[in-house]
């Protein structure tokens, strides 16, 4: 079997390079992922020399075909054909057009994301689904309406790095669910994007996925329980990420234009650098949140920094931060009831704790905070 990472790696060169010939960017993906599959079928048996050369060149030759087949397009095909390809010396780094294109503003969140799976990290549109848990035909659905959306748009055109950079981060976000490791595919191709730009707010990002994802093994137990970061286990933490990742922070950080995602990562950064969860430098942490709130306004930002001074503090100065918030927002009751246990509380903590299980984002959440109720519920009646 052809290296499906390879394949991925590739994808969005291929892409680019027929895009720049002038297909349109709907056929142009079609055409690529029946490249893909091709090369998947051929590849074990009679690999090529040049694989990149190879998928350029099914890629365009589908393209044609499919042009072929549609009369409306003769006229359009006719002029693709009668302009030269790029030669060898005109090797153009398409990806970061690519990924501009995917994050395109007039498509919604979910759609960015999934288009950029398919083409940028090379996914097909059954392993997104999966991913997804939705059914193949509606993830097929959604991504047809984004190429279509997209397919008016011409290289060249700056794009928003922020909208980018946003999708990335909700990728990263999903985790993973089945075969894909979405985490891991975010790490990816935002390493990629790193590789092509040298802007602060990429390095930021990269270094928040690298020193979250090396928590990721002390996340949930055996049993699949969700571990809070101040139980885990840190000598599972990967070391290797950590160190990639302050690295690649301190580097962003020099060059002294801060932004939010630099922040963020400065946090997890001082996680990272905790041998326990009583050494975190929450003074610090503090500080970094008076950033990130300068920097965004966030309400989530202000609620993390009111755990941070509950943390730094006490849980009295935690609650009276807390008291300047939206009682709405998400995560809202769980911080709460996490400040007033420390606080002495239980019973307001107990009831605080069942009411974020009801609005958790995801079950092992709702899981985890529906065993502090019933903990504190179960000393309560002791």
């Amino acid at each position: 079997m052809a290296d499906e990472a390879r394949l991925r790696d590739l994808t969005p060169a291929v892409l680019g390079i027929l895009v720049r010939r002038g297909a349109d960017f709907a056929g142009a993906e079609d055409a690529v992922q029946d490249a893909l599959v091709e090369a998947v079928r051929r590849w074990p048996d009679d690999p090529p020399r040049d694989p990149k050369a190879w998928l350029v060149a099914v890629a365009w030759h589908k393209f044609l075909d499919a042009a072929r087949a549609e009369a409306s397009r003769r006229r359009r095909e006719v002029l693709v054909e009668l302009e030269p390809p790029p030669g060898p010396g005109r090797e153009v780094d398409d990806t970061l057009q690519l990924y501009f294109l995917c994050a395109h503003p007039s498509l919604t969140p979910a759609s960015a994301v999934a288009l950029t799976l398919r083409a940028v990290g090379g996914l097909t549109t059954r392993q997104i689904a999966r991913a997804y848990l939705v059914p193949e035909a509606t993830m097929a659905q959604r991504i047809s309406r984004a190429k279509r959306t997209v397919s008016g748009v011409r290289f060249g055109r700056p794009g928003d790095l922020g909208t980018v950079l946003r999708v990335l981060y909700l990728v990263f976000n999903e985790g993973y669910s089945g075969d894909v490791d979405l985490a891991g595919e975010a790490i990816r191709l935002t390493r990629r994007l790193a590789a092509g730009t040298r802007d602060e707010e990429v390095a930021g990002l990269l270094a928040l996925m690298l020193l979250h994802h090396a928590r990721r093994p002390a996340r949930t137990g055996p049993d699949g329980r969700l571990v809070p970061l101040a139980e885990q286990d840190r000598s599972r933490w990967d070391t290797g990420l950590i160190t990639e990742g302050v690295a690649v922070l301190q580097a962003a950080l020099a060059r002294d234009r801060l932004g939010e995602f630099q922040a963020q990562a400065a946090v997890a950064a001082l996680h990272a650098d905790a041998r326990t969860a009583e050494e975190t430098d929450w003074v610090q942490i503090v500080e970094w949140y008076d950033e990130l709130v300068r920097l965004t306004g966030s309400p989530v930002a202000r609620l993390n920094r009111a755990v941070a001074v509950g943390e730094a503090d006490g849980p009295r100065a935690g609650l009276a931060a807390l008291a300047e918030l939206d009682p709405t927002l998400p995560r809202y009751p769980a911080v709460a009831a996490y400040l007033h246990e420390r606080d002495g509380d239980p019973v307001a903590a107990a009831r605080l704790y069942a009411e974020a299980a009801r609005s958790a984002p995801s079950l092992p959440e709702r899981d985890h905070l529906t065993r502090q109720a019933a903990r504190l519920n179960t000393r309560l009646r002791g």
